[in-house]
């Protein structure tokens, strides 16, 4: 897969997943969003960068806060955006993905960025794609989410700049969650010094110790001294069977309250990829506390898709150029 992400040159075409790539090209991404962040004070929000360039955004799953930070960062680089609405498409009239992908490529789209509840589904379409087109996965089933992580460590450098000293904690559903395995990939990558998964055995993968993680059962053994506290969404669209007892159940064993918290070390940070589950996942005193950086993920989330637009679309132009 990593092949099929880069040039032959090591530049990012494509933005699948994070398996298989390197720490530098890690660091760049952050670094060029580092560049951008500074952009949202400005009286003009815009630089030039992709001036002539048309992105669609092709989301089969349904999302506010990816979709309209992909929509941002795509205006915010001056390209010309469009929002492809499944519900009303060709596809939902039976035609297929790859004739409705042909139909929008005529129009001279230089990338998409798809959601799918389907793993897989961004690969698929990048393998189908025309030479010059770029493909981004905004989520891909319980697959990847490769800009939700790119944003956390950036969340989590701007907060913490030495990654191997840290312990980092992700607590939650672990089992259904493409962020979580995202997370882990590039928290490894970037030399974490302990990753640790706090949940149900239920609620993780029978793998799990294999992604090189440290895996708990228990929150408070879990939380014990961690710099960074992830806590994820329950996600019960994608359960089959009853996999917890009841939220309020959940709540008590696993989620963050501020009694929970104080186990973590005094300057952790917490965060969340939001949707916010409030009394289930993360009582509302923590979310809305001193420690929580969940609104700086979503404001980073701009900044780290712009980014990787950036990045993939000009390596495009160079490949052309060559």
């Amino acid at each position: 897969m990593q092949s099929n992400q880069l040039t032959e040159q090591g530049h990012l075409r494509h933005f699948l997943t994070i398996e298989g790539l390197k720490k530098p090209m890690l660091t760049e991404i952050m670094d060029r969003a580092e560049q951008f962040s500074g952009i949202t004070q400005r009286q003009v929000k815009k630089v030039p960068l992709l001036r002539g360039k048309t992105i669609i955004n092709l989301f089969f799953e349904n999302s506010t806060r990816t979709r309209s930070t992909f929509e941002l960062a795509a205006k915010r680089l001056s390209a010309d955006v469009m929002n492809f609405n499944i519900s009303t498409s060709a596809t939902s009239k039976g035609e297929s993905l790859l004739d409705t992908l042909h139909n929008l490529e005529a129009m001279h789209t230089d990338m998409f960025v798809v959601r799918h509840d389907q793993s897989g589904a961004a690969e698929f379409i990048a393998q189908h794609v025309a030479p010059h087109v770029s493909v981004i996965n905004a989520g891909d089933g319980c697959h990847a989410h490769p800009t939700q992580a790119m944003l956390d460590m950036f969340t989590i450098r701007r907060h913490k700049p030495e990654f191997h000293n840290l312990r980092v904690a992700i607590v939650g559903d672990i089992l259904h969650s493409r962020v979580a395995r995202s997370q882990i990939q590039a928290l490894s990558i970037l030399g974490v010094g302990e990753i640790r998964v706090i949940g149900p055995q239920t609620l993780l993968p029978r793998d799990c110790q294999t992604l090189g993680v440290h895996v708990y059962h228990d929150m408070d053994q879990g939380l014990k001294d961690v710099d960074v506290v992830i806590m994820l969404r329950l996600q019960l669209e994608r359960m089959k069977g009853a996999l917890i007892p009841s939220a309020r159940e959940y709540y008590r064993c696993y989620g963050l309250s501020p009694e929970k918290l104080r186990l973590a070390k005094p300057d952790a940070i917490v965060m969340h990829p939001g949707p916010i589950n409030r009394g289930v996942e993360i009582a509302s005193a923590v979310a809305d506390g001193p420690q929580s950086v969940i609104l700086e993920q979503v404001t980073h989330g701009i900044a780290i898709r712009m980014a990787v637009m950036s990045m993939a679309l000009g390596a495009q132009q160079q490949e052309t150029d060559t």
